[in-house]
């Protein structure tokens, strides 16, 4: 037999000790912080989290610039910590869920919030507005062995060296071993899956030529720009 068409390349994410973490899957945690949660007008009282998913091949570099993506006239940033699994499993305990863990990352969960916030109140999935191509740019994954588990710690976004989101680490609702174990429920956890933890309040939306850069304490920066739409 012959194959059709040549399959895609692996998406392949850097590491601060110059290796190579091929990502498998996204999984991204919705309103892990409290103030973020009230601005989207919900209720941030503890409740198990909920997660949505984004195809590998969304994750893009640092310093990369993104297409403005079609159909939205509201394309909002969203700043985050994201965790690469090193190890897999099932139905892990949060007690072990750290174990599990490869390293660690800048993030921006990019949407298309008015796609998102339509299909939201209507009761739809949110895949149009959040699984966009170009809208999971990813930091260097800085392997735990270098960084420990960052519980604490400065997370901060600019836009054109402005600050829009600022926030400590230590707010999220659901720490990280949480969410590894929490995920682990529903899917077994592979080597390469990123999990993007959720985003601090302040998010807000970007036009053509504003450039992003998202510091977390102990990581390399994020930094990307948004270019014009894409023409195909």
């Amino acid at each position: 037999m012959t194959i059709l068409f040549n399959p895609i390349d692996p998406v392949i994410a850097p590491t601060a000790d110059g290796n190579e973490f091929p990502v498998r899957r996204i999984f991204c945690i919705g309103r892990n912080y409290a103030a973020h949660a009230r601005e989207m007008g919900k209720d941030p009282d503890r409740e198990l989290p909920f997660f949505f998913t984004k195809w590998a091949e969304t994750v893009v570099p640092s310093g990369s610039t993104i297409a403005y993506p079609p159909q939205t006239q509201d394309f909002h940033f969203e700043a985050e910590l994201v965790v690469a699994i090193g190890t897999g499993g099932r139905n892990i305990s949060a007690e072990r869920g750290l174990e599990h863990v490869y390293g660690y990352a800048a993030g921006l969960d990019m949407t298309r919030r008015d796609i998102q916030l339509a299909a939201r109140d209507q009761g739809r999935p949110w895949d149009s507005g959040k699984n966009v191509e170009e809208s999971s740019p990813l930091g260097l994954i800085h392997p735990v062995a270098l960084v420990g588990h960052p519980s604490s710690g400065a997370i901060r976004l600019t836009v054109n060296g402005d600050v829009r989101q600022s926030a400590d680490l230590r707010e999220l609702i659901w720490p990280v071993a949480d969410i590894v174990s929490y995920v682990s429920r529903f899917y077994r956890l592979e080597p390469g899956d990123l999990i993007y933890t959720g985003t601090p309040a302040g998010v807000g939306p970007v036009v053509e030529g504003d450039r992003i850069e998202v510091t977390i304490a102990g990581l390399s920066d994020l930094r990307i720009e948004v270019g014009a739409a894409a023409s195909q």
